[in-house]
């Protein structure tokens, strides 16, 4: 299709709170609250009346499950629904060293941020018709992190203790992120109007907070939505997986070869992700959300203490898997990244430049808008393909685990909650903004995912 960019194109669980929380696609939308400073040249066209008790309840379910999830990865039955095995004191949460780590962390990626990009990037039009510009660098972060990390090892860093630290680090990265999001919240209290996102700027504090009021929050150049996107949490992740790896290297002499697929294939989507790192700024993320509660929770504290969860389970549980197997796997996960990539690759070249000869020979469906509806390749098999590559890959990020478990494939059950519910909350806009061609995209292709099931 025409290349909508609504999903961040990797590794996000965001949208889904809407589904809890209110605003467009909630069910708690039942009265507005007007706080004081609320005015009617404040509030944005489309806010519409939200929910607090969904937002704060929010605040506190995401933290819980991230910590459940921690705890029950290295308990013994390592039971997805079961009790964890004990409730951690403030003790064992709260480390100043582990706070001070954190802030090393985040400080050493917003150097790298700060450092001469390969290319510096427009994003999209603003409503002040202004385009802010981003440096696309994001992949550079990821090898200079890489080297320093194997420099340091080198030297003696003991990577292979980081898993003992990953309490102690989620709660410091839990406590910045409400933190940094009540920050932004009282910075965007004295924004102009025309910076304020669409959907943040309802008149309820807490529902704003969560939600994020401001839109491209900056200071000078520096962007800490696009910087949080895919920067710390990401990398984080990748080297959190690494830490596991060599833990488990310490504990049984080599990692097993499940615990090398799962690094390798994650690694692969992360690289990914940073080398495309462009096609965020075309994203609702980017382009829509503001930066509140759930975006810098997701970023910097779900991703990489939530996505890791397999790598963590492995450790503590180990699984056998031979090469048949093992080599099944591989496919499987080859296979969806071939048409995550492919998708996005063929939406993110239609949208800028629709002659390119990779796409120009690709059949249309015009637009009211003026915009054309792919209706071919990747997008006339299904019409959202990229996200049946993304649910390809998280089945094979799975599998290495064995299937004695629930717990390593929470991240297969809460991504494929996540897309359907995003896909029907993309439905849903497409119609409104396309009509009559939307229709007729949806009878041309009629599959949403799946092909011939769904």
């Amino acid at each position: 299709m025409e290349g909508k960019g609504l999903r961040a194109e990797n590794g996000v669980w965001k949208r889904a709170v809407g589904m809890w929380v209110g605003g467009p696609e909630g069910s708690w939308a039942v009265g507005m609250r007007r706080g004081p400073w609320w005015t009617a040249a404040e509030r944005t066209p489309d806010a519409i009346a939200p929910a607090s008790p969904g937002a704060a309840a929010l605040m506190l379910l995401l933290p819980a499950t991230m910590f459940h999830l921690l705890l029950v990865a290295r308990s013994g039955p390592a039971r997805l629904l079961g009790l964890p095995p004990y409730l951690p004191g403030p003790e064992v949460l709260w480390s100043p060293q582990m706070l001070l780590l954190w802030l090393t962390w985040l400080g050493l990626q917003a150097a790298f941020y700060l450092l001469p990009a390969r290319k510096v990037a427009e994003g999209q039009e603003l409503k002040d018709k202004s385009r802010l510009r981003y440096p696309i660098n994001g992949f550079q972060a990821l090898v200079l992190t890489a080297l320093l990390v194997g420099l340091a090892v080198c030297a003696g860093l003991p990577l292979g203790a980081l898993p003992e630290m990953l309490l102690p680090l989620a709660f410091a990265a839990t406590l910045t992120a409400f933190i940094f999001s009540l920050l932004l919240y009282l910075k965007a209290l004295v924004a102009p109007a025309s910076a304020l996102a669409p959907g943040g700027n309802s008149g309820n504090p807490i529902y704003d907070f969560f939600l994020g009021r401001e839109l491209n929050p900056r200071i000078w150049s520096f962007d800490f939505k696009y910087f949080c996107e895919l920067r710390p949490g990401l990398i984080g992740w990748v080297l959190i997986n690494l830490g596991l790896l060599m833990q488990e290297a310490e504990l049984r002499g080599t990692p097993s070869l499940a615990m090398w697929l799962v690094n390798g294939f994650q690694l692969l989507y992360v690289a990914d992700a940073l080398w495309h790192e462009e096609a965020v700024l075309t994203t609702m993320d980017i382009t829509h959300d503001g930066f509140g509660f759930m975006l810098a929770f997701g970023d910097l504290a779900w991703v990489p203490f939530t996505y890791s969860l397999q790598a963590q389970f492995l450790l503590h549980h180990p699984q056998p898997l031979g090469l048949p197997m093992a080599s099944v796997i591989c496919l499987m996960n080859a296979v969806g990244y071939y048409i995550f990539r492919g998708a996005n690759s063929q939406k993110n070249t239609f949208r800028k430049n629709p002659s390119d000869p990779r796409v120009a020979g690709l059949e249309t469906i015009p637009t009211a808008t003026g915009r054309q509806l792919l209706v071919s390749g990747w997008w006339g098999m299904v019409r959202h393909p990229n996200y049946l590559g993304d649910l390809i890959m998280a089945l094979a990020w799975s599998l290495p685990c064995g299937v004695s478990h629930l717990l390593p494939y929470f991240y297969v059950l809460y991504f494929t909650a996540l897309l359907v519910h995003r896909e029907a909350r993309d439905e849903q806009q497409c119609l409104r903004k396309y009509g009559l061609a939307w229709r007729e995209y949806c009878r041309r292709v009629p599959y949403r995912i799946l092909p011939y099931v769904y």
